[in-house]
């Protein structure tokens, strides 16, 4: 039986195009990229080209300003730790905000050792920083900015490019997790005025374990791992050549299908909100309607668990998720969710949906069909909900 994958956000699929790239480069026995005979230079030439796909997507000004990483988390990691360790002579002070990745909070909680002091920002009701505040939040002291550009539990996207004008008139760094945005919707770092731009390669149907970081010219960062002279001599270490070939055609891909497939993700975004009033009551919609992703909807259900939802639905081969994949297995209440100021409880009830292009109107109303029954027996078993109904 087919599962519907309504979890687009945790893993998407890979293009069969990627699949092939990356059959075709196993199948050629590929050499170290960094040695130097004919085969390495083979090598190091499929290894550029991806390079050059990638920095398209982002619209970089140079392939030289992309470094490849295993991923998110490594990308999020290496512009915190590379940055705070680079530019500690000039002061000891980050603005974040309340809504950031796990990755983002415990690289800052890490480098707290080392006498940095983080200012962490609220949100407002719809899930987005005021740039007003990053710009009070500044000091003379502060050495980085770090805003999220969507996120990952709400689909709500940042002003990335009114905070990133901020930081350019003050001279600060600017980094953003671009992890959940790059591919899915237009990307221009020149645009958003950042100095470093975090992405995975999963998010736009590429292989997962494999990312990079957008470092603009000039930004001083000292490598998270080091090692040899790979990446600029800003990444020690072989690069996952057959990873980053699947990801360079994934770029290809969501840079030359990126509006249709926009249109079509919203199109199901649309479908879903539109219909679920016809079949569940009271529930929150987190997600922001004027700045959001167009593949994502997080939704808050009243009087049940998410988790309990998710388990169910798992069981007619439906996949959702209750927060960040990456949060997975922890008891407390989303942090995002509070930060939008929900109650511990109607967070706990969280379900986020994200749709890709292997989606459709029919995937939608048998979701839809499906949770109007497990909602109604959840609650028909909720002290919550019996406490309310008396």
């Amino acid at each position: 039986m087919r599962t519907i994958n309504l979890d687009h956000i945790s893993s998407n699929p890979m293009l069969p195009e990627v699949k092939e790239a990356i059959i075709d480069a196993v199948n050629r026995d590929l050499h170290n990229p960094s040695s130097q005979h004919k085969a390495g230079e083979e090598a190091a030439g499929l290894l550029e080209h991806a390079r050059e796909m990638v920095a398209q997507l982002i619209h970089a000004q140079s392939p030289k300003e992309i470094v490849f990483t295993s991923g998110g988390t490594e990308s999020v990691n290496h512009a915190i730790k590379g940055v705070i360790m680079a530019n500690m002579d000039k002061g000891n002070h980050i603005v974040t905000s309340n809504i950031e990745h796990n990755a983002v909070i415990r690289s800052l909680k890490r480098m707290g050792s080392s006498g940095i002091k983080v200012t962490s920002l609220s949100v407002d009701e719809t899930g987005r920083v005021n740039p007003k505040d990053v710009e009070d939040a500044i000091t003379d002291q502060t050495i980085l900015v770090s805003i999220m550009h969507s996120n990952n539990e709400t689909g709500t996207i940042q002003p990335i490019q009114d905070i990133g004008k901020i930081t350019r008139r003050k001279k600060v760094l600017f980094h953003t997790d671009a992890v959940d945005s790059t591919g899915i919707v237009p990307i221009d770092v020149e645009a958003l005025n950042v100095d470093l731009l975090s992405f995975a390669s999963n998010t736009f149907y590429g292989p997962t374990g494999v990312g990079g970081l957008y470092i603009r010219r000039g930004t001083r960062i000292f490598p998270l791992l080091d090692g040899g002279v790979q990446e600029n001599n800003k990444r020690g270490g072989t690069e996952n050549l057959i990873g980053i070939i699947g990801m360079g055609k994934a770029a290809e891909l969501a840079l030359r299908d990126m509006e249709p497939r926009h249109g079509y993700l919203k199109a199901l975004k649309d479908k879903m909100l539109a219909e679920l009033p016809n079949y569940i009551d009271e529930y929150i919609i987190n997600t922001n309607p004027e700045h959001s992703l167009p593949h994502l909807v997080s939704i808050s259900i009243k009087y049940i668990e998410g988790e309990s939802v998710m388990l169910m639905l798992d069981e007619e081969n439906i996949a959702v998720s209750t927060r960040s994949a990456c949060a997975t297995g922890s008891l407390r209440a989303s942090h995002v969710l509070i930060s939008l100021g929900l109650s511990h409880a109607d967070a706990q009830g969280t379900l986020v949906l994200s749709f890709g292009p292997d989606n459709t109107e029919e995937d939608i109303i048998q979701f839809l069909r499906s949770l109007q029954n497990i909602v109604a027996t959840l609650r028909n078993i909720s002290p919550l909900y019996q406490r309310k109904s008396t």
